[in-house]
């Protein structure tokens, strides 16, 4: 999977909506936890503790962080769909859930990446999924790819004012042979943008519409 031999084109339509984190971890294998930079009021501590991975010699960890203007509800129906990542994850193509139900804990997907990617297929078992809390964790198991004992965390928050969503992804994954670290997290953090930038998309245009049918629906009422 080097990173020359692919060229992802990701528009970012606020470039100052990400933050990014590289860790470069030395040995022996050590807890990465996200920087203080990105645990600050808004950041709920109870959140915080997902995002600490473990991290070997032979791995790189990083987080991506995206803020999108529409409710937590909203971005969290999307995100929530262990079954259907292909709905704001455009670099795949179809997913069938091969065991469980797509909801408990130890389900697992088959998901088959679009044509010009440097994979054919991941198998990728759910870890985490808190409607409460609004957490999502899976990992990848097998497939036909070089993403090797991947593990990816997603938590959503409220901003401070209440009128928008911090998504905070972070993720941990072996470095292929013949690549460097920054090579991985340069081609993983793209992929995770673009997914986020699509995410944002989504979730703003159905919050659109579902203000537009309320302010419809008022009016109407009001003109009864």
């Amino acid at each position: 999977m080097p990173s020359s031999t692919l060229h992802l084109h990701c528009i970012t339509t606020d470039a100052t909506a990400f933050k990014t984190l590289h860790r470069h971890p030395s040995s022996p294998p050590q807890l990465v936890p996200l920087p203080p930079h990105l645990l600050d009021d808004e950041f709920p501590r109870s959140l915080a503790a997902h995002h600490v991975h473990q991290v070997s010699p032979n791995q790189c960890c990083s987080a991506v962080v995206r803020t999108i203007a529409a409710s937590v509800s909203s971005v969290w129906s999307v995100v929530r769909c262990f079954d259907n990542p292909q709905a704001y994850k455009h670099f795949l193509k179809s997913c069938a859930v091969i065991f469980g139900d797509g909801l408990a804990v130890g389900s697992l997907r088959e998901v088959h990446v679009v044509s010009g990617m440097p994979a054919g297929t991941s198998t990728e078992r759910l870890e985490i999924l808190d409607d409460v809390n609004h957490v999502i964790s899976f990992s990848v198991v097998g497939g036909d790819h070089r993403l090797v004992n991947y593990r990816s965390v997603t938590t959503l928050h409220s901003t401070s004012d209440g009128s928008g969503t911090v998504v905070v992804e972070s993720y941990v994954v072996d470095v292929p042979s013949g690549n460097t670290r920054d090579d991985t997290c340069a081609f993983v953090d793209t992929i995770v943008r673009c997914n986020l930038q699509s995410l944002a998309q989504i979730a703003e245009k159905n919050g659109s519409s579902s203000s537009s049918r309320l302010s419809s629906s008022s009016n109407s009422n009001g003109e009864r």
